[in-house]
């Protein structure tokens, strides 16, 4: 019996409901090290997971199958279970005797991972790739190594290669399709071949032992029968593509090294069809997964990514990589871990990455398994695809959530440019154009009150000032809108050039502003003004760069000498995090 109460799926489960359930829940998200508040460096805020997961108010997410999630609620531990974990130890001891010489460490790392090891059994709460990760990470630190399978993946780069550029592959790729597909014009038959084409490149990108010796023997006949005997629903990529043309922007996410190879020409026939794409590679050492510094230690890699804009930034900005997706089509980026896809442990550029996307496209077993077989929908379209055990290719779609509303860069864009018209009709009108900054989500738990002390205020400025148009951020909000989306637009506006005056609040204001409510000053707003904000010491720097190339714009409010104290706004929200110590 569950220790929870009778579920169907994890998207049922909630906070809140009962105090025994959520203890339970938090035992298990922080015995996986995997709750925000306890390690906020390492894990995503829910507000981040959110750029990911279509999650409502206190719904739990787990970075694991349903079915494996099932089977850590339910007490004692059940053979199927077991066997997981006994494939985790399996791979960590061979992975530690084929690669520790020294007697003395081997053993070392063999008896510290066997108690780490038993613990999790008796405890069976431990995700089993969460506990091979920690392991793997005692033996790497102690070992010294930080990659022992890089010769491993230089054999299968090179292995990777030879299988592109082999007759056989040429000759599935070019090969004419029969019966030639139906049209009406060219466009569609470009259509038409562009989707025969990237069927194809999928289908050899998954096919087993594609890097292995066997390759090299000239016999292509087992390849030829495993690539063509299975049918597939082709149709969820047809929609996809079909139905947004070109311009999509693909976050595409890998397998095992071998098959990158294949991967790079997918996403070069990608490419070559007007879509940008995003590749999202390991951060360290993930046994056979391709890392984001292999093309350091390998040339042949080197020379197959050499096209790409790598971004090593971990917590890029929504305007830095819409910048160097306009620069470069190809972007890779690293996912900030060192296990299978865990978006609770992905860093923020992958996150944002993710959501800057329109379709998520995942390679193999692992993600198949963390994607489709997770019954959380997700923000962004979902395809997977991947072989059976048995060699069958598979290819499976899954939705993004229909609560889900994707404000593009174009839409963003529009909302600033409506913004910047009216200030450019204010000033041929000979008004003066006033930017008012204020603290809005940097006070947890106040976004309410934030936006009604902005009001009050701008709405005072307006009985006041004659021949002035002010804008008040709080008027362009719109349902959806998250901080990352709300600061793009906000700063393509306020570099327009067109403000004469920023006025950043002071703590004068939200006293006026409490006063016209007829309300006192409440302790938690007591000594607030803008520099407590984020998001306005963000925007003081904005002002400052502009001003420097339009003098004439004016800066009120606190000195900018004391905008130093905010580290940045919490991703995805409204709410600050810490002040730098």
């Amino acid at each position: 019996m569950s220790i929870l109460p009778d579920f169907t799926s994890i998207e049922d489960i909630r906070y809140g409901e009962n105090p025994i359930y959520d203890a339970w829940l938090l035992h298990f998200m922080t015995a996986n090290n995997l709750e925000s508040f306890i390690d906020p460096v390492k894990n995503a805020s829910p507000e981040q997971l959110r750029f990911m997961v279509a999650l409502e108010d206190n719904q739990v997410f787990a970075p694991c199958s349903d079915w494996q999630f099932r089977r850590l609620v339910t007490p004692g531990l059940e053979s199927d279970l077991l066997k997981v974990y006994a494939f985790a130890w399996h791979v960590l001891v061979k992975l530690v005797k084929n690669h520790v010489t020294d007697r003395y460490q081997r053993r070392l790392i063999l008896n510290l991972c066997r108690h780490k090891f038993k613990q999790a059994l008796d405890s069976s709460i431990m995700i089993p790739w969460r506990l091979l990760k920690g392991m793997v990470t005692i033996f790497l630190n102690r070992s010294g190594l930080d990659d022992p399978y890089r010769n491993r993946k230089s054999v299968l780069f090179s292995r990777g290669k030879a299988f592109v550029e082999s007759d056989f592959f040429r000759r599935a790729i070019e090969s004419c399709p029969y019966p030639v597909p139906d049209c009406e014009c060219l466009g569609d038959m470009r259509f038409e071949l562009d989707m025969v084409e990237l069927e194809r490149f999928l289908r050899l990108a998954t096919l087993p032992d594609q890097w292995s010796q066997e390759l090299f023997s000239g016999d292509f006949s087992r390849f030829s029968k495993m690539y063509s005997r299975d049918d597939v629903d082709f149709s969820p990529v047809r929609n996809i593509f079909h139905a947004n043309g070109a311009g999509l922007k693909i976050l595409y996410l890998p397998d095992e090294t071998g098959g990158l190879m294949t991967d790079l020409l997918t996403i070069k026939s990608l490419l070559r069809q007007g879509h940008s794409v995003i590749l999202s590679l390991r951060e360290g050492f993930c046994f056979d997964d391709p890392t984001f510094w292999d093309r350091d230690n390998d040339p042949v890699l080197a020379e197959a990514l050499k096209s790409a804009l790598f971004i090593s930034e971990n917590r890029i900005s929504k305007n830095d990589l819409l910048a160097s997706l306009r620069q470069n089509p190809f972007v890779v980026i690293s996912d900030g871990t060192r296990e299978r896809l865990n978006l609770i442990r992905c860093s923020v550029t992958f996150a944002r990455a993710w959501k800057e996307s329109d379709l998520i496209l995942a390679k193999g077993w692992g993600n198949r398994r963390r994607l489709i077989g997770n019954s959380h929908q997700f923000t962004r379209d979902v395809i997977c695809f991947y072989r059976t055990l048995e060699g069958e290719f598979r290819l499976e779609f899954k939705a993004k959530s229909p609560h889900t509303r994707k404000f593009t860069e174009a839409d963003i864009s529009a909302k600033a440019d409506e913004i910047i018209s009216e200030m450019q009709q204010a000033r041929a009108q000979r008004k003066a154009v006033m930017f008012y900054s204020a603290v809005v989500g940097s006070i947890p738990g106040q976004v309410d009150t934030a936006i009604k002390v902005l009001n009050t205020f701008v709405g005072h400025l307006r009985d006041r000032l004659a021949d002035t148009y002010i804008i008040n951020p709080a008027e362009h909000f719109e349902e959806g809108m998250d901080a990352d989306d709300l600061m793009f637009m906000w700063e393509k506006v306020q570099r327009s050039g067109f403000i004469t005056v920023w006025r950043f609040q002071t703590y004068a204001d939200i006293e006026k502003s409490f006063e016209l409510m007829g309300e006192k000053v409440p302790p938690v707003w007591a000594g607030k003004d803008a520099t407590y904000s984020t998001g306005c010491t963000k925007e003081m720097h904005i002002a400052q760069d502009v001003q420097l190339r339009h003098r004439e714009l004016q800066i009120i409010g606190p000195n900018p000498e004391k905008f130093l104290r905010r580290r940045e706004y919490g991703v995805g929200r409204f709410s600050d995090v810490v002040i730098e110590a």
